[in-house]
């Protein structure tokens, strides 16, 4: 680190204790009133001030103030706004207590402006739903879902129907950094793609970071995805669950320790495979998963968490093909609070993803995967009212199995082949600052310093004049090239090895109480590379770590953006404008074989990538009817060079379209409460279609017919369109029931729009014409789940 900014940080310290010696410190959690779970986020604005906080992921807050007597006004997504006077004479402890909406009375709901924290906090391309609005929008055969969620919100795609993973601003889906409680998740998806490994009933809060994204956060280049789950109920034992179609679920939980501790259990699983064997069909795909959660409150300045999820998914086909995949996460965290200032959280975390075949038609079982051991420890030290810190260590191990074969008969004689398995160690140490440097500028800055270590054992090629991938002049076409030889590490030793400075900053100007311009600048670098060359993940693909021909990848992103809240934060807008870049970008030379592949060097060509846009994001957050429309236009774009003036490159050395390319992406969600009984949804998604290179000729060889291409990508399917409705019905609560229960009936696809998946071509048999096939994957699909609660 530049010793100069060493020395700028220091003086920010000692000039802030200064500053502070005359205030004092009002800390506190913040929770549910009836569970006691702990509220991520809540805005605690400080009117005598104009200043305000949000509470951390584990419901902490703190704040320093001159002595005097001061009005809080704390707001929460789905909860009651609240109004309280306090009088500061010394360092306060204070816990608050938030209801739910529904459990106050109309006459004590204050209309007061309480956004006016977001609107100058210096955090911009981040986007956070509730649980209770992603509960309300229509999706597909009735399985409320995360991932499809957040594909409502700007600058936020994915390959296409029934495809897993997501694309952010131009970004491929493993650029997206997935946590779950901290832990990484994979692959975030059931059935191919049909559903999200998130069950809703167990998940307490989420937020997606496009841009301006922390100094904490690294990794990965596009996006952050952070879930929590819930702790469990501290107060009293509760069930809810809900019977769908094709699936059913169920969550507990309850007090360990009344007040002190709690735990939460929450299982899901299909089970429309079943109804196959009614009619004697073999195969069958079904997943099922397993969330759970411990919390203890050790005393006040200490708690612990314990947490896991389980899930898998089985796809056979005629008792010859089975495949199994999923993740598999633990956590251990504990809070600790050292002051009232200073709030720490160490995490010791283990993830696992697995991808399974069994092939019994040829005898062979396979298996690959990537597990990670990581050990965080993060502070958050709330120095004074005007400067907050953000700082910590993190360091991940890393495990690749690449691939193992093995007979599924011990008696075939053939011995397992088990490709190199691959290690690396990604350390990094973070610092964030978020400072008022005025009235109306706040300011974020800060870095983070990774380092990453490609650890052996394994047996690597060693290419003639370093090349792996040779260009044959005379067919125009690049080759894979024979090693000339091998180089073998051992078990400690290093690869290869790299290090990054990743600065971070935004600011925020407040034209106002309700508007603001703020711009952010990141960079991040990403060092595991998903082996695909598919649009999509699939559960086959491949992490692998960089090393001697796999370099990292490396983004900067910039952005601007204007924000406002109208008629009292009624409506809200928000308008952004991005720029980003990447170095490193593979892609794969033409006929890429990239199963069990120990030399994926001979396969891709280092690249680079752009993407720019703008998105538009406007919100109506109260009343009976609330809702959002978002629109991006953008372009995502890649080029792969010739290496020298001789090589053509991909595309010819041109820029062009990745495959997830959407210039034109608009989504309209809404909701309406009729009455206490009725509750309606509706969401309308228009998007430009995917990417994809079509035949523009074709030419006859040894009478064999043989298609010729266009440029990459350079066509597209046709555009993406679809109305989703829902109707959610609530009967009136029998006062002598313990339960509450609800229908949710949907339709997906209202107008049974065929759109594309994918679009082949094939001469006729009969007409010798050529022809288009178009490959559509849903039309019109109905729903019906029944929830209850007790």
């Amino acid at each position: 680190m530049p010793k100069k900014l060493i020395y700028f940080i220091l003086l920010l310290l000692v000039t802030s204790i200064v500053f502070s010696q005359e205030k004092v410190t009002l800390s506190g959690i913040v929770s549910d009133v009836k569970n006691k779970e702990t509220l991520i986020g809540v805005s605690i604005y400080v009117d005598e001030t104009k200043t305000g906080i949000s509470t951390n992921e584990y419901g902490f807050y703190s704040i320093t103030l001159p002595k005097g007597d001061y009005t809080l006004i704390l707001s929460y997504i789905g909860y009651q706004n609240i109004q309280e006077k306090i009088s500061l004479i010394q360092d306060t402890k204070k816990n608050f207590l938030l209801s739910q909406s529904s459990q106050l009375l109309e006459e004590v709901i204050i209309t007061d402006n309480v956004k006016k924290v977001n609107i100058r906090k210096p955090e911009m391309s981040v986007n956070k739903l509730s649980i209770q609005e992603i509960k309300e929008m229509p999706v597909i055969l009735g399985e409320v879902d995360i991932i499809k969620s957040i594909l409502t919100l700007p600058g936020v795609t994915n390959a296409g129907e029934g495809q897993s993973g997501f694309n952010v601003r131009g970004g491929a889906a493993d650029q997206n950094l997935i946590q779950l409680d901290e832990a990484t998740i994979y692959n975030s998806s059931h059935l191919f793609g049909l559903f999200s490994v998130f069950n809703p009933d167990a998940i307490k809060d989420l937020k997606l970071y496009k841009g301006g994204i922390p100094a904490r956060y690294g990794g990965r280049l596009s996006s952050v995805l952070d879930i929590y789950q819930k702790e469990g109920n501290k107060e009293s034992f509760h069930m809810n669950g809900g019977i769908g179609l094709i699936s059913s679920r169920l969550l507990a939980e309850g007090p360990i320790k009344k007040g002190k501790g709690s735990f939460v259990v929450a299982g899901r699983g299909t089970y429309a495979h079943l109804f196959l064997k009614l009619f004697n069909n073999p195969n069958s795909a079904y997943f099922y998963d397993l969330n759970t959660k411990l919390s203890y409150n050790i005393n006040k300045n200490n708690n612990i968490y314990l947490s896991g999820y389980f899930g898998r998914d089985v796809f056979t086909l005629n008792d010859s093909f089975k495949n199994t995949y999923g993740n598999a996460v633990f956590n251990f965290r504990w809070n600790h609070l050292y002051s009232d200032k200073l709030f720490s959280n160490l995490s010791l975390i283990y993830s696992d993803y697995y991808y399974g075949l069994t092939l019994d038609f040829i005898g062979f079982n396979w298996d690959s995967g990537i597990k990670n051991y990581n050990i965080k420890y993060d502070f958050k030290h709330y120095v004074s009212d005007k400067l907050k810190l953000t700082y910590g260590i993190h360091s991940n191990y890393y495990d690749f199995n690449p691939g193992k074969i093995e007979p599924t008969s011990e008696d075939s004689g053939i011995n397992p082949d088990q490709l190199d398995k691959k290690y690396a160690l990604e350390n990094a140490v973070y610092f964030d600052v978020e400072q008022d440097l005025s009235k109306k500028i706040t300011v974020s800055y800060g870095f983070r310093l990774s380092n990453f270590l490609r650890l052996g054992q394994q047996t690597l090629n060693v290419y003639e004049n370093n090349q792996p991938v040779l260009f044959n002049s005379n067919f125009q076409i690049y080759e894979s090239a024979e090693p000339i030889g091998t180089v073998s590490y051992g078990k400690n030793q290093t690869i290869a090895h790299f290090e990054n400075f990743e600065p971070r900053f935004a600011i925020s100007y407040a034209l106002s109480d309700y508007k603001s311009i703020k711009a952010s600048y990141n960079r991040m670098s990403q060092y595991l590379h998903l082996i695909s060359n598919t649009q999509s993940p699939t559960p086959l693909d491949v992490w692998a770590p960089s090393d001697t021909y796999l370099k990292p990848q490396l983004l900067d992103q910039v952005a601007l953006g204007y924000f406002q809240n109208f008629k009292e934060d009624e409506y809200s807008l928000e308008v952004e404008t991005f720029y980003k870049k990447i170095k490193n970008r593979v892609d794969y030379i033409d006929g890429a074989n990239l199963i069990a592949n120990e030399a994926i060097e001979r396969v891709i060509l280092n690249g680079k990538a752009r993407a720019y846009g703008l998105e538009v994001y406007f919100r109506k957050n109260t009343g009976r009817f609330t809702g959002w429309v978002s629109y991006t236009l953008s372009r995502t774009e890649q080029q792969v060079a010739g290496r020298t003036p001789l090589e053509t490159g991909i595309n010819n050395g041109n820029w062009y379209k990745t495959g997830f390319d959407k210039t034109h992406n608009l989504a309209v969600v809404s909701s309406y409460k009729l009455n206490e009984k009725w509750r309606f949804g509706g969401t309308l998604t228009l998007q430009t279609g995917q990417p994809v290179t079509f035949p523009n000729g074709q030419y006859q060889y040894e009478g064999i017919t043989v298609p010729s291409y266009s440029t990459r990508n350079e066509n597209n399917l046709p555009a993406y369109h679809r109305i989703d409705v829902s109707a959610t019905l609530t009967p009136r609560k029998n006062k002598g029931r313990k339960w509450q229960s609800e229908w949710v009936f949907g339709i997906y696809n209202l107008y049974n729009r065929q759109n594309a998946a994918s679009i082949t071509f094939r001469q006729n048999d009969e007409t010798a014409r050529n022809e288009a096939i178009r490959l559509s994957i849903f039309g019109i699909v109905p729903s019906a789940t029944y929830n209850i609660k007790f």
